[in-house]
């Protein structure tokens, strides 16, 4: 293999056959000259029993402490019911104008409700808004037994769903949140963290609900309990959860400037500081931390020889567009390297793996892919194979 790299942005010194792409050598020179690299200050203090600040585009965690330990969620717990319920309607399982009935159960629900009437029927979409703006237990009991029979059995969707969206440390026992003495939901910073990064990714349709200041039901107004929704516009989402064992909770998104984060506290001591907590972490990553585009998917990064082909040169490039988080100003101190075979014979396919790219920062990787064919190469004619096998035999001759 191969190995192009180079150690700045300003150098790249390597055979120019596999020069570093130009679109991306363009673009590191773009995110050096946007600024001058700033004074980058410690990660703020933050009062919580656990927190993490991610980027939602890429992925890459900014801050974080203690956000692997698995914790009761209180109502961040319906981020979880309010992901499924929406699976079911995009699957058709479920309509938004379906009518749910409200058992006793859902009915006699403690806490934050959304105010249902025992023996009635509520639509889907009425619930949603109950789970998601209003907190509504009793609406959260109701969506769950609709779609599976009974909590129990709902609970064992929401275990389900934690294993194939790799929530590693959570575990559900209801879809409310709701704890006791005997038992109460578990999950991690980190995971609602992922969860609420699918959320936005998987449901683009139906997240702007979790932006909604407020959601009146049965002639009862309340407003959604996440108070940065009033305080700052950059917010657009999600959810708020408290109890005696949980604490204070808060799972929040905000957008600026093509940047999204998502930020999550737990276990904070007071309504107000928790917002004060996770205003204090989103000020941080959008001052100081940036989400840099690299190229777009099918790009050409670069053309390298290939021998016994119907064509000389061979378009590589990735499958997926590249977006990397880094502090702001550092642009100039990342570094690509592009790992690809020395000599490539055709034929090749499309989309045929031809090698890696890694970009990293202080030694760190920030991003890694496979390279790819953006087109394919068919064996070439008898002539063309005899005539390459030549000059490679001459080139490999000079250079010994």
């Amino acid at each position: 293999m191969l190995s192009s790299r180079t150690p700045s942005i300003e150098s790249p010194a390597f055979d120019g056959r596999f020069l570093l792409p130009a679109l991306f050598l363009a673009a590191l020179a773009h995110a050096a000259a946007a600024a001058a690299q700033p004074i980058i200050p410690r990660p703020p203090e933050i009062a919580a029993s656990s927190y993490i600040l991610m980027d939602a585009g890429t992925g890459h965690v900014i801050l974080e402490n203690n956000a692997t330990e698995a914790l009761p969620p209180a109502s961040l717990t319906k981020i979880m019911t309010a992901y499924i319920a929406i699976e079911e309607i995009i699957s058709g399982n479920l309509s938004l104008d379906e009518e749910v009935h409200i058992s006793e159960k859902a009915w006699r629900m403690d806490g934050s409700k959304m105010f249902v009437g025992v023996d009635t029927y509520v639509n889907v979409e009425d619930l949603l808004r109950g789970i998601v703006i209003q907190s509504g237990n009793d609406a959260s009991v109701a969506i769950a037994e609709h779609i599976a029979g009974s909590e129990d059995a709902f609970a064992d969707m929401m275990n389900q769903y934690a294993e194939v969206l790799g929530l590693e440390q959570s575990f559900f026992m209801n879809s409310s949140g709701l704890d006791s003495d005997e038992y109460y939901n578990r999950m991690s910073a980190r995971d609602l963290a992922l969860l609420s990064r699918a959320t936005i990714g998987n449901h683009p349709e139906f997240y702007p609900m979790y932006a909604e200041r407020e959601f009146t039901y049965n002639d009862i107004r309340q407003p959604n309990r996440n108070t940065l929704l009033f305080r700052d516009r950059n917010v657009d989402g999600l959810k708020t959860g408290w109890t005696d064992r949980a604490g204070y909770c808060l799972v929040t998104s905000a957008e600026r400037d093509g940047m999204r984060l998502i930020a999550v506290v737990m276990g904070t001591e007071s309504e107000n500081a928790r917002a004060v907590e996770t205003q204090k972490m989103l000020t941080y990553g959008f001052r100081y931390y940036e989400t840099w585009k690299l190229n777009d998917s099918g790009q050409i990064l670069t053309s390298v020889p290939i021998w016994s082909g119907e064509r000389d040169t061979l378009d590589l490039g990735l499958n997926e567009e590249v977006r990397v988080t880094i502090q702001r100003g550092r642009g100039e101190e990342l570094e690509a390297a592009v790992n690809i075979d020395e000599i490539i014979y055709a034929p090749v396919e499309i989309g045929q793996i031809m090698g890696t790219v890694e970009i990293t920062l202080d030694g760190e990787p920030v991003y890694s892919g496979e390279v790819a064919a953006l087109r394919g190469v068919a064996r070439g004619g008898v002539m063309k194979r005899m005539t390459d096998w030549f000059s490679l035999r001459f080139s490999n001759l000079l250079s010994n």
